[in-house]
């Protein structure tokens, strides 16, 4: 069986306001969290409380997203900011 190779590259990546989607998606996760929590005890009734949970873990998942995309974000563009810099005195 031969190996598979591409015919064509990959295309750029698309970038968009990801910092604004990764917060957007937080609040969401928090958001269905709390909006669980008066029904806890429905939710321990039916085995369900992973639901629960699952929402508070995307929160704190986001939380650590957010650290992660805005660190991503500065870098890309301190790193713009250098090439703009160093490219009218080549």
């Amino acid at each position: 069986m031969a190996k598979w190779t591409p015919k064509h590259e990959a295309p750029e990546p698309l970038e968009g306001p990801v910092v604004a989607t990764i917060v957007g998606g937080t609040i969401l996760w928090f958001a269905m969290f709390l909006a669980q929590l008066p029904f806890y005890g429905w939710f321990a009734d039916r085995d369900l409380l992973w639901w629960v949970w699952t929402c508070a873990a995307g929160g704190f998942l986001g939380l650590i997203g957010i650290w992660y995309v805005r660190g991503r974000d500065a870098a890309l563009k301190r790193h713009a900011a250098e090439a703009e810099a160093a490219a009218p005195e080549a």
